[in-house]
């Protein structure tokens, strides 16, 4: 979050970005973003360690028909019956492989569950936002860090995380720190990337777009993880899920009908607006 700020703020100084300054009408026009990011972490974290890795990223999958349904709630976007099959396909096979869950976990699903519907509405409601008249791309990801870094801070010092982070013996390797500051860079890039990805697409893109790369996730969690139970009908369940998957794909890029894409007023120099 730290790093995220510093770069958008020097970005915005010179020039190379624009977003709106802070004002009093910034945390209403960015509510629930912040509130749901964080339960977005938590219940992501909470569910991680408590499922086998490929069942967790099979039960990710349901945040996809989430997505489109507030997509269609919220946005008003309709979505051909290809897609909707497509869709559809990914819940079918995600329920054959939790269903055979030879390692059912009734804590770890309900978090799970939780997570889906916390990444579906954050998706969607970050879509919104990032409209140029409201706060655009940029004024998203720089003020939702903003307000969320001391509630942060503030957990992770009730939980005793942040205690553990400053005990840590390894502060003084170079190696280390650099390969920290690292992570938090590609963060940011990871986050601004997702981001991109809804801004010029739809958050139910960037949803599949994450399934999708999750099938290389999950097949290494089989033979890698050492907590993967083998099953028949979750084997089958995985492929109808990356099979379904990989068809949304396909129709979405094959599509005829390509929507104009937004411009990126963000990147207008002020003196050529208006």
């Amino acid at each position: 979050m730290a790093v995220t700020m510093m770069i958008l703020y020097v970005s915005k100084l010179n020039k190379v970005i624009h977003f709106p300054d802070f004002d009093k009408k910034i945390p209403i026009k960015l509510f629930p973003l912040p509130l749901l990011y964080v339960g977005n972490h938590i219940s992501g974290l909470s569910s991680t360690s408590k499922l086998s890795l490929p069942m967790f990223t099979v039960l990710r999958k349901f945040t996809i028909p989430l997505t489109l349904l507030l997509e269609t709630i919220i946005l008003g976007k309709q979505y051909s019956l290809n897609i909707i099959v497509s869709v559809f396909a990914i819940i079918l096979g995600a329920f054959i492989a939790a269903g055979s869950d030879l390692a059912f976990n009734l804590e770890g699903y309900i978090f799970v569950f939780l997570n889906d519907i916390f990444t579906a509405a954050n998706g969607v409601y970050t879509k919104q936002k990032m409209d140029p008249k409201e706060l655009g791309k940029y004024g998203v990801l720089f003020y939702n860090a903003c307000f969320m870094i001391i509630p942060t801070l503030i957990i992770s010092v009730s939980t005793g995380d942040l205690r553990q982070a400053t005990e840590f013996n390894q502060w003084k390797n170079v190696l280390f720190i650099t390969q920290f500051l690292l992570s938090c860079f590609l963060g940011f890039l990871l986050m601004y990337s997702t981001l991109l990805c809804s801004y010029y697409n739809s958050a139910l893109t960037t949803a599949v777009v994450g399934a999708i790369k999750n099938v290389s996730v999950a097949y290494i969690g089989m033979l890698v993880g050492g907590d993967y139970i083998f099953s028949v009908l979750n084997f089958v369940g995985l492929n109808v899920c990356m099979a379904g998957g990989l068809r949304y794909s396909f129709l979405t890029l094959n599509s005829q009908l390509k929507p104009k894409q937004p411009v990126d007023e963000e990147n207008i120099p002020q003196d050529l607006k208006g």
